[in-house]
């Protein structure tokens, strides 16, 4: 009998628990919620750059290169694949093939040898030849600075095009690839109505002081590739929460998940 009564205190206690925990994130969210209506987009850009100026005054690409070239090479392998694995194959790559002259005179089939484990290897064997050879009938060899020139390329779209301006050129360029533009819109920097990279690059860079460009795309990028990530940001890590108006919903539902786990038995059971 003490038994069964025991384990009802124990269950109502739980239950107790679990909506004074319901309640507390409740009135957590809408606060938050207050406080970001309040914050006007200059604000928020600001709040936001000032943090990730102290976090990461030194950010820059996580793509391993000794050139302009082998930067434009590793970019392009980079599409759809990620950094880890470009840097895992690149060095014997850039060892055959060092400069765009050695690569034109290659066969695709003997570059797609030495990146076969990244993604889509066949266009990207084939862009990379086609691409050498160009920039050696057309520019000596070299990696040009100018936008349509890059565009012209085989294999480089804007994306690219932005990262070889502001990486190896120094200009004030905003690269959106998957990671800043689902961070720009989490983070409230762009509007819903951007709803490509071109809308989010030309918010972004209209927002953006221009010194700080070419690191905004390496911030923005981080924080997606580590911080907030695509399918579970990592909320509870991330120093933009009081900022963030999307910080609340992911909270909540990792919250939610939590309770979740909790009820359907995979917590701890009375005895």
């Amino acid at each position: 009998m003490w038994g069964v009564g025991v384990f009802f205190i124990s269950f109502k206690l739980n239950e107790l628990t679990t909506d004074v925990a319901k309640i507390a994130n409740s009135f957590e969210s809408r606060n938050k919620k207050r406080k970001n209506i309040t914050m006007t987009k200059k604000q928020r850009y600001e709040a936001i750059l000032s943090y990730f100026r102290q976090e990461m005054p030194e950010a820059d690409t996580e793509l391993e290169f000794g050139s302009i070239f082998q930067l434009l090479v590793a970019v392009v392998l980079s599409a759809q694949c990620t950094d880890k694995r470009i840097n895992q194959v690149t060095p014997e790559l850039f060892r055959q093939y060092p400069d765009a002259k050695a690569m034109a005179q290659a066969e695709v089939d003997e570059v797609l040898e030495y990146i076969k484990s990244v993604s889509y290897p066949n266009s990207k064997a084939e862009h990379l030849v086609k691409m050498a050879r160009m920039l050696v009938e057309r520019h000596q060899g070299e990696v040009p600075e100018d936008m349509n020139q890059l565009l012209d390329l085989p294999g480089v779209g804007r994306k690219t095009a932005n990262v070889i301006q502001s990486v190896a050129f120094g200009k004030s360029t905003m690269a959106v690839d998957t990671h800043v533009f689902r961070v720009s819109h989490r983070l409230g920097l762009v509007s819903e109505k951007a709803d490509n990279p071109l809308k989010v690059e030309r918010e972004l860079v209209k927002n953006i002081p221009v010194e700080d460009i070419p690191r905004a795309h390496h911030w923005l990028l981080l924080h997606g590739r580590y911080i907030c990530t695509s399918r579970r940001p990592h909320c509870e890590r991330c120093g933009l929460n009081d900022v963030c108006p999307s910080a609340s919903h992911y909270r909540a539902a990792s919250h939610a998940a939590t309770l979740s786990s909790s009820d359907d038995g995979s917590g701890s059971q009375p005895a």
